[in-house]
């Protein structure tokens, strides 16, 4: 029986996974939630036995029924290939006494390769499936990782364009450096001045616009997302959750049916609510560990019920999570409201108009799932600094503010279950920042020789992404004003 989707802001609005996935964002800026969370129907100790990609499809079929074997397995085996420089995908290295599950092993270096390597994928089957005839204008917002991934998977990719918005100066140099070289006749960038937010507020308001919708079908285009608001990209990020679970099983770490805790360094609560999502199936999780910077409106929220972003907007060496507006959240937040659009969207209405809502006791008691906790810019550098002088092993800003936060977590709680921290990026993203958290005398350094001195240090390879941005042109020059994201789009499609 196919799986039901439905918005969070409106019961009646429903879609199966593939119009789900086509359209990206519903109606009202909802987003698209199953009406149940499958159960997963394959013991674990097989799954131990499993290639990430047979794995992926145990998980993702679940999701999306109303693809047939023969379409997801094609999607899956074109998006899990040599793309990705380990076999296993994705790698899970002991350190410290935790697990790192290394998402970073893609084209672009971050996790977000995992979900947007199969998307273009996934769209293409899915506009193939219901018959759509216009040309699919993919249209993000990025905080650094979200662009380079959806630009390098959807380059060239027959009957669509993508169109990402980045905060000009709010990333950092090799993420601005990967999107502005981007290659590809369909792809274009456009720095805006102004934070994350005011882009991914742009974006939500351009798909919530039915005179811009109809002027574009009139034209022969309309918008899906690349985003983690889309389900299509949440499915495949439920797959490496699993994945650590049984790779632990099957090198004898942990028995079956034993409990792990889960870190995830979290900006817009994708990423974990995919953790969270993996527990509903049956994954047997214990505590959904949410990890924030210095930008805590989730440490906060978990702490108090109340969502809260009128606040300074900080920037920090960890830009993609430097979010005020958690969009994933909602989904959520519509979860522990009892699947009750029209509480759900009185919350979202409070967001918009006051930029804060607070949630019922009775909600706030159904988030015992989620611990949360936040690191500040000295303490991000500090389990940069400590984890290398103790093990060699350097990690990337991001998953240095969860390492740090899961520190704090063993300090209150005494609780030694064992557990996976998500390491979203490879410290070559962010090497300024990582350098200059191991010896600030290497702030002085370019770029690139920073590079080459991580190299040096780590004994790790430079992935080819950061070589091949060494000497590559600039190919995206266009900056706007956050008021002027519409015309933009206007102009790059010349309505």
């Amino acid at each position: 029986m196919d799986l039901i989707y439905r918005s969070t802001r409106n019961d009646k609005e429903t879609a199966t996974a593939s119009q789900a996935i086509l359209k990206g964002l519903a109606g009202q800026g909802g987003l698209f939630v199953p009406e149940r969370i499958p159960r997963l129907d394959v013991p674990f100790e097989e799954l131990s036995r499993m290639t990430y990609q047979e794995l992926a499809y145990e998980v993702m079929k679940l999701f999306l029924t109303d693809f047939t074997e023969d379409e997801l397995k094609s999607c899956i085996r074109s998006a899990y290939d040599k793309k990705f420089d380990t076999p296993g995908i994705a790698e899970l290295v002991k350190k410290d006494g935790a697990w790192f599950l290394e998402l970073f092993h893609g084209s672009t270096i971050a996790f977000k390769d995992m979900a947007l390597s199969i998307l273009p994928y996934l769209l293409t089957t899915s506009a193939r499936k219901n018959n759509i005839k216009n040309e699919i204008v993919i249209l993000t917002a990025t905080s650094g990782d979200t662009g380079k991934a959806a630009l390098a998977g959807f380059a060239d990719v027959p009957g669509t364009k993508i169109i990402v918005f980045y905060p000009k100066n709010g990333v950092s140099p090799i993420q601005e450096k990967q999107m502005v070289t981007q290659r590809g006749k369909n792809t274009y960038v456009v720095g805006i001045h102004g934070n994350f937010d005011d882009a991914q507020t742009g974006v939500k308001k351009m798909f919530s616009d039915p005179e811009l919708a109809d002027e574009m079908d009139k034209a022969g285009y309309q918008f899906s997302s690349a985003n983690s608001i889309n389900i299509g990209r949440l499915v495949p990020q439920i797959v490496y959750y699993v994945y650590s679970y049984v790779q632990l099983l099957g090198r004898g770490e942990i028995s079956p049916g034993e409990e792990i805790n889960i870190v995830v360094p979290t900006g817009n609560f994708g990423n974990i609510l995919a953790a969270y999502y993996a527990k509903n199936m049956g994954l047997p999780a214990a505590k959904l560990i949410c990890a924030s910077n210095e930008n805590k409106v989730l440490f906060d929220f978990f702490k108090t019920g109340c969502y809260d972003r009128n606040r300074d907007f900080i920037l920090t060496s960890s830009p993609s999570m430097d979010i005020l507006i958690s969009s994933n959240l909602e989904r959520l937040i519509y979860q522990i409201a009892g699947e009750d659009a029209k509480k759900n969207l009185s919350f979202m209405k409070e967001l918009n108009e006051k930029g804060i809502y607070t949630i019922t006791d009775t909600m706030k008691s159904r988030l015992k799932d989620f611990y949360g906790n936040y690191a500040d810019e000295e303490e991000t550098a500090a389990a940069i600094r400590d984890m290398y002088r103790e093990t060699g092993y350097i990690m990337d800003t991001h998953t240095a503010v969860a390492s740090a936060v899961y520190k704090k977590y063993l300090s209150e709680t005494g609780d030694l279950t064992k557990t996976v921290i998500a390491s979203t990026a490879s410290p070559y993203k962010f090497s300024r920042s990582v350098m200059r958290a191991i010896d600030p005398a290497f702030d002085s350094r370019e770029d690139f020789e920073l590079v080459d001195e991580l190299c040096r240090l780590s004994g790790v390879k430079i992935p080819q992404a950061i070589e091949d941005i060494r000497t590559a042109p600039v190919l995206h020059d266009t900056v706007c004003g956050k008021e002027d994201m519409c015309k933009e789009v206007k102009r790059i499609l010349s309505l």
